[in-house]
């Protein structure tokens, strides 16, 4: 939307008497008195925050944007204890996905948070959309009430008060649940994953290698993952030369390679970097956290050099995430969950998957999303990856059950498929490669066509 009117609160920080102002009036339209937390949305919000939290004695906490890839890699700073009680601080509101942001965050650790000060509400849907999201919106000002104190004192003329007035009247509606379909997550509606585009779950995912694998989808058009479970390094360096330019992610088993060594891992480097596509090494860490950092960082493959993802199961809990995190210290890297298994039999219970999204919405600097064969988590920030797609739905001799490139991304939920032997021991792997890319991608195009585009 093109506005007739832009108002820049951040300049108020140049002006500590204003935002003293500011905050003072925030802080009084808040409506109820027991708060123990303030939060201000960044950034705006932040430093008013900062005030009403010194002035009035109220412990604050921060939601970042994105997560750090060191230190402590929270993705919200501060102390806090589940079941308090936390007043959102926010300078203008739109749309309000701002606020919902920060506050979806904020209950996923357990505060509760029903109450958001604004000090300017454009008027343009957002406090509807929160109210109907279960948040209580409460403005120091409106759009209208603002350019009537402004034409009062000549500030603005009528010309401009009437192209305002008429814009707030034609553009009061920026729903951001109502156009797809909703789910409910702690008491949050919260728009299903599948009905979002790559593009808009950029804004929405915490961990920078999510946000540039998407990236890598839109620009190349690609959600296909091949699986290079080879013998030798010259077949590994090969698929990965070909297949390249029609992928975003190459998994590897390096264990299944008979001359692996390192200057393999760093050629492989090389040919990621000239294609634009991330490693994906499928080792599966299952041990504790002491161990798998060790096996991550060490050992005759030293994953964490070279792989930008590598899959883990939850089986061993927390700490192997925290583990696997440990080691990777300041690089970008990230691990998929396997939630769920393609082969026939397998012990993956709903109880197991419910334990891996868990799991992974208390780490979300470090889990990107999982391995599964459903839509196991609603949740716009992880990516799901599909296995055993083939073009034809089949069964192998050792119990390995396919689905079609179309099934995985409309039926089961997939962001990403992933397909091995389907592509590697075709006649023609590049030809099958493109056909696999187009089908898959076309799906997910089909798939949020209705959604949030």
């Amino acid at each position: 939307m093109q506005s007739p009117v832009y108002f820049d609160l951040r300049i108020i920080i140049s002006f500590p008497k204003l935002l003293e102002t500011v905050a003072q009036l925030m802080w009084e339209k808040r409506p109820g008195t027991d708060y123990q937390l303030v939060c201000g949305v960044a950034y705006t919000g932040i430093p008013i925050a900062t005030v009403i939290s010194n002035k009035q004695n109220v412990p604050m906490v921060i939601r970042r944007k994105e997560t750090k890839g060191y230190g402590t890699k929270k993705m919200v700073e501060g102390i806090y204890e589940k079941n308090q009680e936390c007043l959102m601080i926010e300078d203008v509101i739109v749309s309000g996905s701002s606020v919902y942001e920060t506050v979806e965050t904020l209950v996923e650790l357990g505060l509760e948070v029903k109450d958001a000060v604004v000090f300017l509400d454009r008027e343009q849907g957002g406090a509807s959309n929160l109210t109907a999201l279960g948040i209580n919106i409460i403005p120091v000002i409106t759009l209208t009430e603002l350019m009537e104190i402004l034409l009062k004192h000549g500030r603005v003329n009528q010309d401009t008060y009437n192209s305002v007035k008429e814009f707030v009247a034609s553009h009061n509606d920026t729903s951001i649940v109502t156009k797809a379909k909703t789910s409910c997550k702690n008491g949050i509606k919260v728009t299903d994953r599948k009905d979002q585009t790559f593009e808009s779950r950029i804004s929405t995912t915490n961990h920078p290698l999510s946000r540039r694998l998407f990236k890598i989808m839109l620009r190349k058009k690609t959600n296909l993952c091949v699986a290079a479970d080879v013998a030798t390094s010259q077949q590994l360096l090969s698929l990965a030369d070909q297949l390249g330019p029609h992928i975003c992610l190459l998994k590897t088993h390096v264990d299944l390679m008979s001359d692996f060594t390192l200057d393999t891992t760093q050629e492989l480097k090389e040919l990621a970097e000239k294609h634009n596509f991330l490693l994906f090494e499928d080792r599966k860490f299952g041990d504790i956290g002491n161990t798998v950092a060790k096996q991550y960082s060490g050992g005759a493959h030293k994953v964490v050099e070279w792989a930008h993802l590598v899959t883990a199961h939850a089986l061993p809990g927390p700490g192997v995430i925290e583990g696997l995190a440990s080691a990777a210290q300041d690089q970008e890297r990230g691990c998929v969950l396997v939630s769920q298994m393609s082969s026939v039999g397998a012990l993956t219970s709903q109880e197991y998957v419910n334990g891996c999204s868990r799991l992974a919405e208390n780490h979300t600097y470090f889990v990107v999303g999982f391995v599964s064969q459903s839509s196991v988590s609603g949740d716009s920030r992880f990516i799901l990856f599909t296995p055993g797609v083939q073009l034809d739905k089949s069964v192998d001799n050792l119990g390995q059950q396919y689905v079609t490139p179309r099934a995985a991304v409309l039926e089961r939920g997939a962001d990403i498929i992933i397909v091995g032997r389907g592509i590697t021991q075709a006649s023609d792997p590049v030809a099958t490669a493109i056909t696999y890319k187009q089908q898959a991608f076309s799906a997910y195009e089909e798939r949020v066509a209705g959604g949030t585009s």
